[in-house]
Order: structure tokens, then sequence, then C-alpha cells
């Protein structure tokens, strides 16, 4: 009767749901809130307003530059009956260049390609928020269901162990046969707190995959059902070339080369037009006429300590360097591309066979329960087919979960985003 009193309040424990509210969320919530809110798209946003930013800086070279002067000084001398005088004087100058051998033109064309850069850099940390996004909800979505399923097999572990042990006390049954299930019961209520641990963990790490400072408890809704159905082998190469990781790195390899043009440029003439006016006077400064003039100005660098040619040899190392690391880029990516479509369309399979694995242990339960009732089953038979069928279960639920991480992985190689909203 104790024994019997224990069960019933282990069950209740087991199967007892949250006294919290959890906030509910589809996955489309969760992608829409993290591209407002997760950190490392601000960061990527803030370097490509930099890089927009030093666009305009290096353009400025190119518009007239203006600038206002204006000085006030005052001379004497301290010997006896000296005196003191004012000067005044104020001007106004402008310049515009008008050639300096074409390397502010392709400094910005640099900049420009920076620009470009730091836009497939958004692109592939958008890319990078969607697998760990998709990964988190996963997760947080196989955690409910396993807290459920560890919750039915626990249930189901009291249940067989209540009747072996009216087998045992009616002689039916030895005390081997008891044990076992009281250690089955004990090995599920753990699994239950486990699962009901990872819960938790899911959904601290959904929030903070979302973005959000504060971690309140979360659900969402969702399947494990892949959106990607085709089973064509797409064109990888060409996958990997529209990666925004490997454009990023073709813009950085195109603004070393406008980087190296411009250091060779250095060695060119400076040509600028140039103008000024302006007044000055003594003691008063409206009693003068204006001043003014203009020109053309032409530097020619001669000699600058070698620093010249050390410009130019750096930027052609940034250059190798550059283009090094853009074919590097291309074949880890094309690797990367097969890898994740091979274990897209083996996650994808695995569920089918084990939803087969599935519905053979359900039969087989079925049928091996009721023998078991009847005596025409042994203890150590029946225990095989009752685990099997907890192995399925759980099994099963694993290749949903791993069908759903597959196909994140298989986007993130193509580099999918959050802005392309690809499911």
């Amino acid at each position: 009767m104790r024994a019997k009193k224990y069960s019933i309040v282990l069950l209740l424990l087991v199967t007892a749901q949250p006294v919290h509210a959890a906030e509910r969320l589809t996955w489309e919530q969760c992608a829409s809130e993290a591209r407002r809110a997760h950190p490392d798209l601000y960061s990527a946003l803030a370097v490509l307003q930099q890089a927009e930013s030093d666009k305009r800086i290096t353009k400025g070279a190119l518009l007239p530059q203006l600038s206002i002067g204006a000085s006030s000084q005052e001379s004497g001398s301290t010997a006896k009956g000296g005196s003191v005088s004012s000067r005044f004087s104020y001007s106004i100058s402008a310049s515009q260049l008008l050639f300096d051998g074409h390397k502010t033109a392709n400094l910005v064309s640099s900049n420009e390609e920076s620009i470009k850069a730091a836009q497939q850099n958004y692109s592939a940390v958008s890319a990078d928020v969607r697998f760990s996004l998709r990964s988190a909800f996963t997760e947080l979505l196989k955690a409910q269901d396993l807290v459920a399923l560890s919750r039915e097999i626990a249930a189901r572990r009291s249940n067989n162990k209540r009747l072996i042990n009216l087998r045992y006390q009616g002689g039916r049954e030895h005390i081997g046969s008891l044990r076992q299930a009281e250690a089955d019961l004990a090995s599920a209520t753990f699994e239950v707190s486990q699962a009901e641990r990872g819960l938790s963990l899911a959904q601290a790490k959904l929030a903070s995959a979302i973005g959000r400072d504060q971690h309140t408890p979360l659900s969402v809704e969702g399947a494990f059902k892949a959106t990607e159905l085709s089973a064509v082998t797409p064109d990888i190469a060409l996958l990997a070339k529209q990666n925004p990781l490997f454009q990023e790195l073709d813009a950085q390899s195109r603004a070393a080369r406008y980087e190296l043009d411009a250091s060779r440029s250095a060695f060119a003439p400076q040509l600028y037009l140039t103008a000024s006016v302006g007044r000055s006077a003594i003691d008063q400064l409206s009693a003068n006429p204006l001043d003014w003039n203009g020109g053309v100005t032409v530097s020619v660098p001669i000699y600058g300590g070698g620093t010249g040619r050390a410009r130019v040899s750096r930027a052609m190392a940034v250059l190798s360097q550059d283009d090094a690391r853009e074919k590097s880029g291309y074949l880890q990516l094309y690797d990367s591309l097969e890898e994740s479509w091979k274990g897209f369309l083996d996650a994808r399979q695995l569920v089918l066979v084990r939803k087969k694995f599935l519905d053979a242990a359900v039969e087989r339960s079925t049928i091996a329960n009721a023998q078991y009732s009847n005596g025409l089953l042994s203890f150590n038979e029946w225990i095989i087919i009752e685990n099997n069928l907890v192995s399925a279960k759980k099994e099963y639920l694993n290749a949903g979960a791993n069908l759903l991480i597959a196909e994140a992985q298989w986007i993130h190689a193509k580099g999918g985003g959050l802005v392309s909203q690809q499911e």
C-alpha cells in the first residue's frame, strides 16, 4: 500500500505543468524582433556607416576648400616716448584641386568598394544571426516536446511498475523484474527533471538569440518540417560566389586595387587653383582697399625619404593578401555548401526512417502489452520491446530537430539572412 501511494505521488510530480505562463512566439515573430534588436546587426550597421563617412571624407578633397582668417597685432617700444601701433587684417581663401594623378578619385573608388564590402558584411552577420536564432528556436521547440515526452515516458514507467508489482505480489513475477521496473521509473523521473532544466536553458538562449536583455519564460510554435523540399543538386559554385562572405572578400580585393593605384599616383604632380581676398590696415581697418590674388599652384614630389615607394610596396602586399583570402574563402564556402547540402538531405531522409521505426515500435508495444498481460510473453522480452518504444520516440524527436538544424545550416551556407526572410 505504501509503494502504491509513493507511485501515485511520483506520477503527479512528473506530470505537473509549469505554474507560470510563458510568452508564446512564432518563428516569424522571433526573426522580426531580432532584425530590430540584435546587437550584432547594429554593430554591422555601424561599420557600414563608418565606410560611408570615409567616402564623404575622401570625396571632400575634390570639392572647393574655403577658409577665413583674421589677425590683430600690436607692436611698440619700451623706450621713452615710444609709440604703439596696431595692425588688423582679414582674408577669405579658396582652393580647388584640378589634378593629382587620379589619386583622390582612386581613393573614392576604394571607399565605394569598402561600402559594398560593409554591406555584404551586414548580410553575412545577418546570416550568422539567423542561424543562431533558428538553432535556438529549434532547441526550444525540441525542449518543449522533450518535456512532454519525458513526462509521458515517466507515466508509462509508473504504470509498468504498478503492473509488475501486482504480478510480483501475486507470485507471477520475481523481485528482479520489480527492481528493474523501479530503476526504469527512477531513470524516467530523472529525465523529466533534466528535460525541465533543459527547457529553462533553451528559453534563455532563445531570448539572447533574439537580442533581449530581459530573459523571461518563452515558448515557441512550430513543427519539425523542412520548408526547402527540392532534392535537385544546386549549383554549388554559383552559390559560393553569391555568398555575402565571398562578395565581401571580392569587394575588399577591388578596394585594395584602387588603393594600389592611389599609392602609385602619389608620384604625380598636384595642380590647384587658388584665390584669396582680404584687407589689412594699420590703426584703422577701413582705411585701405581690399587686396586680392588668384593663380595656379603646382606641386611636384621629388623625394620623400622613400615613403612613396614603401606605400606602393605595402599596397601590393595588401592586394596579394586580399586576393589569396578571396580564393581561400571561395574554397571554404564551396566545401561548406557541399557538406551542408549532404547533411540536409541525410537529415530529411533520416526523419522518414525514424518514423517507420516509431510506427513499428508502437505496433510491437501494443501487441507485447497484451501478450505480457496474458502471460504469453516473458518480462525480459517485454521490457526490451518497451525500451525500444522509448528509444524510438526519442530518436524520432531528435531526427526532427536535426532536420531543422540541418536546413538552417544549409541556408546559412548559402548566406541566407534575416532580411531575406528565408525559412
